[in-house]
């Protein structure tokens, strides 16, 4: 099976380097509709499915591969290594931040920088450190979702959103939590919310830009000035937002602090 059907890869834009967008849970390539364009017209830009997801191919899915997010590192590198021209600035959203990072550290000569939208390494607390969540939470949270994963979608989709003002981003990330198959989500989900990664955090050193909401259930500004304190070479963006998803309900600051971060890479 080709990178191409396995991801339903997009490839648009031209330029000196390829940005490369990769959604989080639940979601797919279409959350990027407001930054990935715009970044068209200075970038090859590439977004595509993670598998089990949206338009992906469902059947190139494996419970073994995809038990740690190695496996869809793996699938990152691919797509890269075929649809990347020059140097790569990742942009990975939630779970996906992760996903670039390890993809970074296992190959560091393809990315110039990663953009993390709302990533977190860890979402449990653990001593001193502040993740956003007991071990308790996260157990009721994947027991509500394994018995009853709809209920959960139409329950929690919404409060992982925010944006009050702009209800029919709920209904949208709604929707997609429900389209995506109840057993590659109750997988994900674990795997997910059980990763910790805090320990590869400085093994990153290529420039990074955090991008967190000021209100995230998800990932609190405690996780963002975790990881700036971090990662050897990172920069903080905090953009005045609730909910968990500023590339859809904040997409202007986003792009500003994108652009911001942008303008100190050297594209050769």
């Amino acid at each position: 099976m080709s990178v191409q059907k396995r991801n339903n890869v997009k490839v648009q834009g031209s330029g000196p380097a390829t940005m490369v967008f990769s959604h989080g849970f639940g979601c797919d390539q279409n959350m990027w509709r407001f930054l990935a364009p715009q970044c068209s017209s200075r970038f090859r830009t590439v977004t595509f499915d993670l598998v089990g997801a949206g338009q992906s191919e469902i059947a190139a899915y494996d419970p073994i591969k995809y038990d740690h997010l190695s496996g869809y590192a793996d699938d990152l590198l691919e797509v890269i290594d075929e649809f990347s021209m020059g140097p790569v600035v990742f942009v990975g959203h939630s779970v996906s931040a992760m996903i670039g990072l390890l993809a970074g550290i296992r190959a560091p000569a393809l990315f110039a920088g990663h953009v993390m939208m709302g990533p977190s390494p860890c979402y449990i607390n653990d001593g001193d450190y502040v993740g956003g969540f007991t071990r308790e939470d996260i157990d009721s949270l994947l027991d509500t979702l394994e018995s009853n994963y709809l209920g959960w979608a139409s329950s929690m989709a919404p409060a992982i959103m925010g944006a009050s003002g702009q209800p029919e981003l709920a209904v949208e990330l709604t929707n997609s939590f429900c389209r995506t198959d109840p057993d590659v989500a109750k997988q994900f989900a674990r795997v997910t919310f059980l990763s910790d990664n805090r320990a590869d955090l400085p093994k990153l050193t290529a420039p990074t830009l955090i991008v967190q909401s000021s209100d995230d259930l998800i990932a609190p500004v405690a996780v963002g000035e975790y990881m700036h304190s971090h990662l050897p070479n990172a920069m903080l963006r905090i953009v005045e937002n609730v909910g968990h998803c500023p590339h859809l309900s904040a997409p202007c600051a986003s792009a500003d602090a994108m652009d911001e971060f942008l303008a100190t890479l050297s594209f050769r």
